[in-house]
């Protein structure tokens, strides 16, 4: 209680006190719950550190710490395959666990499709969606692509010759590549996208020129946007974004509209109460000012859906996702696994049969040298073939290839190396275009990009 004191003036002071307090009072009770709703709580987040999952979580860490949802929020980091490692982790060592919760959204749907994962979303307890956010597509500022005009007319002409690097494969950030290509006449089997496990590893590559065009999320991009060392070709969204100087896909002629969202889930086997305790803290940080402040520092949107909707929400964009992927040729089928390949499984048994018939061969013909002279061909042969793996995404399938063949001739004691080295890039050449385009089977292009 406030006490009068004796003068006017004195108590016109002791009311002005008064009210402010009490409104100071008013305030904090309607933005923070009377007590925290959960005592400690752990976000998993399924990436490295510095993507949009782990963005996601350490923002939620502060928002719910800051309004008094949750008294110790803890920030965990499990990366791999499109947070499909994360997702099986969760969901066999947090079963019935009711203090923990899930970053997910349609990255690991994705995920869940391209590596056909055992475990998928629906085998976790929904909690809620939280938000949207448009993706970019940016370059190095030393990038020779001044604007999109000028990486699509790449693009179209040599399509290998393009990287693109984003999250893990099978990610948002492939699928709006996928949509990029199919929107301006390229097969989007030709994309040759390179996946991170983390938007850390991605941001590096992409700055490092290591990928020709980076595809994310804006709040990834935005401090290195801001620092001048990156600039945006364009956005995702249906209009331009106010504060982002980029123009749209579709104002460059490319006819795509994409969002990629986030959301949480539970671990299987907990009970009703706990269910409804965590939904409780989600909605009570979504619907906290501090969390107004956070969309509009990531420039998020704001895509609050709980409960049995967002279930629902799940189950269609699993659809979705799958039909999109199938388009694409990145994915499995509509059924979930994908079709056999008798070329590849042909071609798997006959490089198994000589293998085999090469060593048997090798043995005979050494069988009286000394032991270290009778095993330097298979040394050869698996330099080769550990090379092969080194170089593949580098330098291109072409030169690796043509490196374990040369190396393959040495084993068998080839006479003429300037001969064999030639031969060796032709058969290469040869066997990337049976396989890229007789087969459909896309490989690593490489240096030879622009004229394969």
């Amino acid at each position: 209680m406030c006490a009068a004191t004796k003068g006017g003036s004195s108590i016109r002071r002791s009311n002005v006190l008064c009210a402010s307090v009490l409104a100071l009072a008013t305030l904090t009770a309607s933005n923070a719950p009377a007590q925290p709703v959960l005592g400690e709580l752990r976000i998993i987040a399924p990436a490295a550190p510095g993507g949009g999952w782990d963005q996601t979580a350490r923002a939620m860490q502060q928002v719910l710490l800051q309004a008094g949802v949750v008294l110790t929020p803890v920030v965990e980091n499990v990366p791999g395959a499109a947070g499909t490692i994360g997702l099986a982790r969760f969901i066999g060592a947090e079963r019935g666990n009711g203090g923990v919760l899930l970053v997910s959204g349609l990255i690991m749907l994705g995920g869940i499709v391209t590596y056909e994962s055992p475990v998928t979303l629906a085998d976790t307890v929904p909690i809620a969606r939280l938000t949207g956010e448009y993706e970019a597509l940016a370059v190095p500022a030393s990038s020779p692509f001044r604007t999109l005009e000028d990486l699509m007319a790449a693009f179209k002409s040599a399509p290998e010759s393009i990287s693109w690097g984003g999250g893990s494969v099978g990610g948002s950030d492939q699928i709006l590549a996928g949509l990029i290509a199919a929107a301006v006449g390229v097969e989007p089997r030709r994309v040759n996208y390179i996946g991170f496990s983390g938007g850390g590893e991605a941001l590096a590559a992409i700055l490092g020129g290591q990928v020709s065009v980076g595809v994310n999320g804006l709040a990834e991009f935005a401090a290195q946007v801001d620092a001048g060392t990156l600039r945006v070709l364009a956005v995702s969204s249906a209009e331009r974004l106010p504060g982002v100087d980029a123009p749209t896909l579709r104002e460059r002629g490319v006819d795509v509209e994409f969002e990629n969202w986030r959301s949480l889930v539970a671990p299987p086997g907990i009970s009703a109460d706990e269910r409804a305790r965590l939904a409780a803290a989600v909605d009570a940080m979504a619907r906290s000012e501090e969390w107004r402040e956070m969309l509009t520092r990531y420039r998020w949107l704001d895509r609050y859906l709980a409960g049995d909707p967002f279930a629902a929400f799940t189950v269609a964009e699993e659809r979705r996702v799958r039909e999109i992927l199938r388009e694409l040729g990145t994915g499995a089928t509509a059924g979930g696994r994908r079709a056999a390949d008798p070329y590849a499984a042909f071609v798997l048994a006959g490089l198994a049969v000589f293998g085999a018939a090469a060593v048997l061969s090798m043995r005979r013909e050494r069988k009286n040298e000394p032991a270290g002279l009778a095993f330097m061909p298979l040394g050869l042969v698996a330099t080769g073939a550990a090379l092969h793996v080194l170089l593949a995404e580098r330098a291109g399938f072409v030169i690796a290839a043509a490196l374990l063949f040369w190396l393959v001739a040495r084993a068998f004691d080839a006479r003429h190396p300037v001969r064999d080295a030639v031969c060796a890039l032709g058969v290469a050449a040869a066997s990337y275009a049976l396989f890229d385009y007789a087969l459909g089977l896309p490989l690593p292009a490489g240096v030879f990009g622009a004229w394969l």
